[in-house]
């Protein structure tokens, strides 16, 4: 293999979107492990294991995709829709990391080992059929967040609140009707051709789901961050909410007045107002959990 077909496989794995498999770290986080190395390292593992998993669901998914693609005015420049990576090549390597991640899931820990399988068959079913079915697409993208977090609680053996598992899938679920939108508007006629299931969706409809999903969002995680039981008894965590509240409402802002965010990874690495918000609410919650709980 050429060191340019290397190049564009990389590429179509994109390393980018792994941020999203930081939802492991939340098992290991407010489970008050951080300080453990033994767990630290296992949950590392996960997070590798996880991301060469996404890696090949995203590479199958440009298989599936590709003449689709081709329609988009910035997906037509992935490596597969544009033709410089040969199609033969990304599905041996879609193929090949399964075969590879999927063992040393198990080694990892059986139940771990089970999750990442339900995460790689969830994300296949969503490529052949549910990307296809109004609502429903965007619930497997949520399911996918919540996979991840379950990962990274059973690959060290901790309970996480439930309140977590809930702030989870109602901010999957933001995104993901935010992602919704972006593509309807940016596309405008072209939408359909490109996704056919958006010609379900409308703008109007996608901002009504978004508004309810925000407010049990923002009630949610308010909830949590004097409800849960391991958090400290001070309410310490509610220093938190300032940060999340924010960090929607930008989120909002450049979905309705810069036409942006239809990928969220572009944002969490691309918009400083977020990435500072990001820090601040991430320094705040170690403290309150590490520093503060008296």
């Amino acid at each position: 293999m050429g060191s340019s077909a290397a190049k564009y496989l990389l590429i179509s794995l994109r390393p980018r979107q792994w941020t999203k498999n930081a939802a492991i770290f939340i098992g290991l986080v407010f489970s008050l492990n951080l300080r453990r190395t033994d767990m630290v390292v296992t949950t590392m593992a996960a997070f590798v294991i996880f991301c060469l998993l996404s890696g090949a669901v995203y590479l199958i998914n440009d298989l599936v995709d590709c003449e689709r693609d081709r329609l988009h005015p910035i997906k037509c420049r992935r490596p597969l829709a544009s033709g410089v990576l040969p199609r033969p090549l990304a599905a041996i390597t879609a193929g090949f990391i399964p075969l590879v991640t999927l063992p040393a899931a198990f080694q990892l820990s059986p139940t771990f080992g089970l999750a990442a399988a339900a995460y790689l068959l969830l994300n296949l079913v969503y490529c052949f059929s549910f990307k296809n079915i109004v609502i429903i697409d965007v619930f497997s993208i949520a399911a996918g967040f919540m996979l991840r977090v379950v990962a990274g609680a059973v690959v060290i053996a901790v309970p996480i609140s439930p309140w977590l598992y809930v702030c989870t899938i109602l901010g999957a679920l933001f995104l993901g009707f935010s992602k919704r939108r972006h593509e309807l508007v940016l596309l405008n006629d072209g939408a359909v051709d490109h996704r056919s299931i958006l010609e379900e969706y409308s703008p109007a409809l996608l901002d009504q789901m978004t508004t309810i999903v925000t407010s049990s969002l923002i009630m949610a995680y308010s909830l949590y961050t004097f409800s849960a039981e391991n958090l400290p008894k001070n309410h310490a965590m509610m220093l938190t909410i300032p940060f999340a509240l924010y960090g929607i409402f930008r989120y909002l802002y450049l979905i309705h007045r810069k036409e942006e965010g239809g990928r969220p990874e572009e944002v969490l690495l691309g918009d400083w107002p977020i990435i500072f918000d990001i820090v601040g609410w991430a320094g705040t919650a170690v403290a309150v959990l590490y520093f503060f709980r008296d």
